[in-house]
């Protein structure tokens, strides 16, 4: 569900393999970096507590002997466990323990802490401490270059100094702001984050916020000057900001009114919006635009010049509340707290949007009247992109995506086109938010400004080249049997190239090229596709330098490259990670983690292809899995090893990418000495439209068929237990999990595990249900099929666990409760449940983070050591 039906924000290590930053977050500040109050701290001289010779050598021999010590110490502590095992016997499982006497062939729990050869165990002991999280630094790339020249220009933190760097001249360094804190009006305030004005003169801070929902938040903001130091406030409770291109105004948010502030005049001087309300959103999306269109709290851009400001306005004053009690939020209250959202739900009304246009110069909006360029009952507004100083496009689709429109809106002329409306042919218009605009270049024979999109092509997503903004029939710069991912991501205009990241090489995997605007379908690796890999990137200003990010599968690294002409190409005994370009230094090679690593015993993780068998067409089914061994795998066992799936399988998702990661599914594997598999069946991405189109109005269906034949396959193994086959999912993966188990009726798998599923698609919201779905007056019986309601057929699994938060804003708990009542009313017994009181979706609400991973695992425990019942109903 954009980022919501999909498996939640990562809410413990064990579940946060390590991320590279979106491009949308290099271009803001995290929160992470820590900006100043103006003031230089005085530093006492090192020299002021140097200690005598003869206190240091005291010191170094008492150090040195309690150093030997600990060493022999755990020398025989670490031999001593080698020789023990943990026989954690079985249970009542109908199996005959031999008085307690184990051989080989009988299913025990492994040593929890360390194997036969000494190495440590993974665990959440260890995943809890961020052990195995790589290192990883995101570059603030800024657009200002040095004497009209791409130096590479970042932000950095260094030693609470807040200040700018270049990649090309190591002694390039200007600081903007020192300290953590800022003081006004007496009140010392922590700096949560810092926006730097396009020319570097001013800084915008963040602080005292407060979270609304996934990404927004309401905030009390400053403006720091740094020629004079002066401080100016903004105002409080403001929903967010941002900066205009001229470095001088700030068009901010308050009570779902735009206003326009100006640095020079130091005070508000333009309240652009006035009928913003609780129902009428200006410039920041509503509930269900932030989750399911945009991903982020912002719904306004300003034209490249700063001369004028798009937004859209959001009324939502017919879409139905969804009412949330609150239980344990004031420790003394008697009643719960109840919070009501406007939350559309399939077939219900959704908002309604609408493009407007502010001139700054004149203080004049131009209505684009989008709604009157279509004819359906209800649109979205998926995407807004400036293509010029007075130009933009805007696209939009009918609620179910089936037909995408792209509008021209000329705000010189106060024009609004249709310029292409384009069918999905039985597939979907997946949301994305990354079209680019070429700008004019008479000299390069660019006589118009243009844009990039990403478009079908032969059943694959790639790059287009729109030369103008009307143009309707565009060149096509990418082909083949492999996709573009999400779109272009930089376009060097000297050089003519545009980067992307694609599946060109394998599906699981990401690799960088780039195609030349001119040259289209000759596409030139940019990182070494002769290994697996997955490759993240951000460039400079003009592109003229790039972090590349290595995410796996190994031991992730960070360079910085040059891919400037100019720069000497690397010889071929340095090639690592670029094919081209120059590395100038390493930002991050995690050596300490390489070093960690060497006292472990990580689970042998592959990454490979499985065949599924043959569909009704008679082609094989060819999925994408990953395979996950525990420590000491014997193949020659026989009926020994237990196997948990970890699906999540939504619409266009993917989980099995060739990343690096040691987290939940490692400690599974290591502590219940189990195989785990991952499946992207039928319906997830990058395989191209047919495969994950096919699952359109029929959720539940494909997606459960592909796991239980993934998970027969597994039980026809010799070494497999096919008594103690599990499946666990959250989300869209909780989903997943009961509608297998209930296609499956015992006869796989055996257990389930299921947190904040969706059980009725009538529940969810609009926007993403119906992109898959249609409306349920559309496809009632679709609906019908996909909800999970066969209760007694899921209870021919031995037993099932299932798990929520009563706050879920998003998979609401009226999902879990409905599907507890079917329970009821059937009789059926052979289940567990533990509710998070006020918990999100993402379940961490009074220590609910650890509990829940913790129930995971000791459920998963009982279910393959057989201490739950065979049946109880």
């Amino acid at each position: 569900m954009t980022a919501s039906i999909e498996s939640p924000e990562p809410n413990t290590p064990e579940e946060n393999p390590w991320r590279v930053p979106t491009e949308s977050e290099h271009e803001r500040p995290s929160p992470s970096v820590s900006p100043l109050n103006g003031q230089d701290i005085e530093r006492i001289p090192d020299s002021h507590f140097k200690p005598s010779k003869r206190q240091l050598l005291d010191k170094y021999i008492k150090l040195g002997v309690i150093v030997l010590m600990l060493v022999w110490g755990s020398v025989i502590l670490v031999k001593s466990l080698g020789h023990l095992k943990m026989h954690i016997p079985p249970g009542d499982d109908g199996n005959d323990n031999d008085n307690g006497r184990y051989d080989n062939s009988t299913y025990t729990l492994p040593d929890p802490f360390i194997t036969e050869d000494g190495l440590l165990k993974i665990s959440f002991n260890h995943t809890r401490n961020k052990t195995f999280i790589p290192e990883v630094h995101s570059l603030q790339w800024l657009n200002s270059d040095i004497n009209g020249k791409d130096n590479g220009l970042y932000f950095t933190s260094i030693n609470d100094t807040y200040l700018i760097k270049s990649v090309s001249d190591k002694y390039y360094s200007k600081i903007l702001f020192k300290g953590k804190n800022i003081t006004y009006e007496g009140h010392n305030l922590s700096v949560e984050s810092i926006v730097a004005s396009p020319d570097l003169s001013k800084l915008l801070i963040k602080t005292n916020s407060i979270q609304n929902w996934r990404h927004s938040s309401f905030a009390t903001y400053f403006v720091f000057n740094e020629e004079d130091a002066s401080i100016q406030h903004i105002g409080d409770s403001i929903a967010l900001t941002e900066w205009s291109p001229n470095s001088i105004d700030i068009a901010y948010i308050q009570d779902n009114n735009i206003y326009l502030y100006s640095t020079l005049e130091k005070e508000t001087i333009n309240q652009i919006t006035n009928d913003g309300n609780s129902q009428i959103f200006n410039g920041k999306p509503d509930w269900v635009y932030e989750e399911e269109v945009f991903e982020d709290d912002r719904t306004l851009w300003w034209s490249p010049d700063g001369k004028h400001l798009a937004y859209l306005k959001i009324d939502e004053t017919n879409v139905e509340e969804y009412t949330i009690p609150y239980f344990v939020q004031e420790e003394h209250e008697q009643y719960p707290e109840m919070r009501s959202i406007k939350y559309p739900k399939s077939g219900t009304p959704n908002p309604k949007v609408e493009l407007l246009v502010y001139d700054t110069e004149d203080c004049t909006v131009y209505q684009g009247h989008i709604n009157k360029m279509h004819s359906y009952e209800s649109i979205l507004v998926t995407e807004v992109k400036w293509v010029g100083n007075d130009k933009l496009i805007a696209k939009m689709t009918d609620r179910s995506s089936d037909i995408l429109d792209v509008i021209a809106v000329d705000v010189k002329k106060q024009k609004t086109d249709v310029v292409r409306s384009e069918p999905s042919n039985g597939s979907w218009w997946e949301i994305t938010h990354n079209t680019m605009h070429i700008p004019r270049n008479e000299a390069k024979g660019r006589s118009n400004d243009g844009y990039v999109d990403l478009k079908p092509v032969d059943g694959y997503n790639h790059l287009v080249y729109f030369p103008t903004i009307n143009s309707t029939d565009p060149i096509i710069l990418t082909s083949g049997k492999w996709e573009v991912v999400l779109g272009p991501i930089s376009f060097d205009e000297q050089l003519e190239r545009i980067y992307f990241q694609a599946t060109k090489k394998s599906s699981n995997e990401r690799h960088i090229y780039y195609v030349n605007i001119n040259r289209p379908r000759v596409i030139q690796d940019v990182t070494d596709t002769s290994k697996p890999g997955v490759y993240g990137v951000t460039f400079s200003s003009n592109s003229k330098f790039a972090l590349l990010t290595y995410q796996g599968p190994k031991i992730p690294y960070q360079k910085i490259i040059s891919l400037d002409p100019k720069d000497d190409r690397d010889s071929k005994k340095d090639i690592v990670g670029n094919k081209i370009g120059k590395t100038l230094y390493y930002l991050e090679e995690n050596e300490a983690l390489k070093e960690k690593l060497e006292t472990y015993s990580v689970p042998k993780k592959t990454f490979k292809e499985m065949n599924l068998g043959k569909d009704s067409n008679g082609n094989d089914i060819i999925v994408n899995t990953i395979e996950i061994l525990p420590d000491g795998f014997d193949k020659t066992l026989k009926d020994y090893y237990p196997v948990f799936f970890y699906p999540y399988g939504g619409p266009n998702s993917q989980q099995a990418i060739q990343t690096f990661s040691i987290g939940f599914n490692e400690v599974i594997a290591s502590q219940l000495n189990a195989i785990v598999v991952v499946v992207d069946g039928r319906g997830t991405g990058y395989k191209g439209i047919s495969f994950r189109s096919l699952v359109r109005g029929n959720l539940g269906e494909y997606e459960a068929v592909d796991q239980i034949s993934a998970a027969s396959i597994y039980s026809k193994k010799d070494f497999v237990d096919s008594e103690k086959i599990a499946i666990f999912g959250w989300s869209y993966g909780g989903y997943l999990t009961l509608k297998t188990l209930e296609r499956d009726a015992g006869a796989t798998f055996k257990y389930g595990l299921a947190v904040a599923p969706v059980i009725d698609w009538r529940f969810y919201d609009s926007v993403y249900t119906e992109r898959y779905m249609y409306t349920p007056q559309e496809n009632l019986e679709g609906y019908k099929k996909s909800r999970v309601e066969n209760v007694t057929s899921i209870a021919q699994a031995k037993r099932f666990l299932l798990m929520h938060g009563t706050g879920d804003d998003n998979v609401h708990f009226q999902h879990s409760l409905v599907f507890l009542d079917h329970l009821n009313q059937a009789g059926v017994e052979n289940y567990d449940v533990h509710v998070f009181p006020d918990s999100d979706h993402s379940i961490r609400y009074h220590n609910a983070g650890v509990i829940v991973w913790d129930k995971l695992l000791d459920w998963t425990r009982n279910a393959f050591t057989g201490r739950f019942a065979t049946n109880l109903r």
